[in-house]
């Protein structure tokens, strides 16, 4: 059967285009893709930070690739459910980078983050951030190919003390903290700032981490009778027992907490014993709608229901992570450990969409900026209990 002069035609321009596609696709396959890898704890004890992590990478790269990517390339992110095991997140990791050609990658915990950092440094190919906000990772010269996506454990202390200070000058604060490297971490340095300025460290209190009985340490507490008490090393229990048994007796302080026991859905969980909780946060919440917040907005449009601060703090890395990227791309440079990292210290007052409050600047491995908000029951939100403050 003939084919006719308009099919020939037709067919010629559908060859013709059909090699323009795949010259198309032999350019795009030279711009290789910016790998981000994953060791995330979708399931196991900290699932509830992992899922909301995993989603916020999600949908950053989702943004970047949707406006055509980074110099034509596109970021493609690769994760494994690790369980908040640190062998199954070395495992993941060894597992994604011999399969995949990764620039950045995000870990799961302290223990991973320390674990896998002579790795890292041999390879030299990869910048990391993570979950954790250890004190120990913001060392540039034992960790140059590390970053904390915020304040590590002792700037958050660092926020709450100068908050203390500033609003009653000389108070008495209580330090209760989880017998664990997580809970250890800020607490001897912290001492030494509350004395530096002018606060009375009056009670330091340890316990096993998670539901215990606390009666006898209230008692303690109680006699201690600090205007402030500062928990760490938990994400829940025991603090609304501590709170509940302290106000039976009497106890007047005000309660404060660190990031992971800062999300919304966490405090609230907390029932009356939320009702004034305070803590440091270095993300605006979901619901925050002061200022001008773009990224916010996007992620509400994306997201209509309430995302934790877990997702936020994920979607700030896929962003953080995009930025070094292109600044590294823009420079000429290869996409390596040095060059990521020199380009993530090269950022200076840069606008993060309204997700900080304020400009960021990051001078070594963290970002050292955070806000106090307090819990408002009626209103079912956290609300600002002071302004953005920025260590130096």
């Amino acid at each position: 059967m003939g084919i006719s002069k308009t099919r020939r035609a037709t067919l010629g321009a559908m060859i013709a285009a059909g090699g323009l596609a795949l010259a198309g696709g032999a350019a795009q396959a030279q711009a290789e893709d910016i790998v981000i890898g994953g060791s995330i704890p979708m399931s196991g004890v900290f699932a509830f930070a992992g899922i909301g992590i995993h989603a916020g990478i999600q949908d950053y790269v989702k943004i970047v690739n949707d406006a055509g990517g980074i110099h034509g390339r596109k970021l493609r992110y690769v994760p494994e459910d690790t369980g908040y095991k640190v062998d199954a997140s070395v495992a993941a990791f060894k597992k994604i980078t011999s399969q995949e050609k990764v620039h950045l990658y995000y870990g799961d915990s302290t223990g991973f983050a320390k674990t896998i950092n002579p790795e890292l440094e041999r390879m030299g190919s990869i910048l990391m951030a993570g979950a954790s906000f250890a004190s120990e990772i913001n060392d540039p010269k034992k960790f140059p190919h590390q970053f904390l996506v915020g304040p590590d454990y002792t700037e958050m202390f660092g926020i709450l003390l100068r908050y203390i200070a500033t609003e009653k000058p000389g108070a008495k604060v209580a330090f209760v903290y989880s017998d664990t490297e997580f809970g250890r971490d800020p607490i001897e340095k912290s001492r030494e700032l509350a004395k530096s300025l002018g606060l009375n460290v009056s009670g330091e209190i340890m316990t096993p981490p998670g539901s215990v009985d606390v009666s006898t340490e209230v008692i303690k507490l109680r006699r201690a009778a600090p205007d402030y008490t500062i928990f760490h090393g938990y994400v829940l229990a025991p603090i609304p027992e501590f709170i509940t048994q302290g106000r039976k007796m009497g106890m007047k302080s005000h309660w404060m907490g660190t990031f992971w026991t800062m999300d919304h859905s966490m405090v609230m969980k907390m029932g009356e014993a939320a009702e004034g909780f305070m803590g440091v946060m270095p993300f605006r919440y979901y619901y925050d709608t002061e200022g001008k917040a773009p990224m916010l907005e996007k992620i509400r449009e994306m997201r209509p229901e309430y995302q934790s601060t877990a997702y936020t703090q994920g979607f700030l890395t896929a962003m953080l992570f995009a930025e070094v990227a292109k600044r590294t791309l823009d420079a000429g440079k290869e996409l390596n450990g040095d060059n990521l990292k020199a380009a993530l210290n090269s950022i200076e007052n840069f606008d993060t969409g309204g997700i900080i409050g304020v400009p960021i600047t990051i001078k070594g491995n963290s970002i050292p900026v955070g806000r106090i908000y307090r819990a408002d029951l009626k209103q079912q939100k956290m609300m600002p209990a002071s302004d953005w403050i920025v260590l130096d």
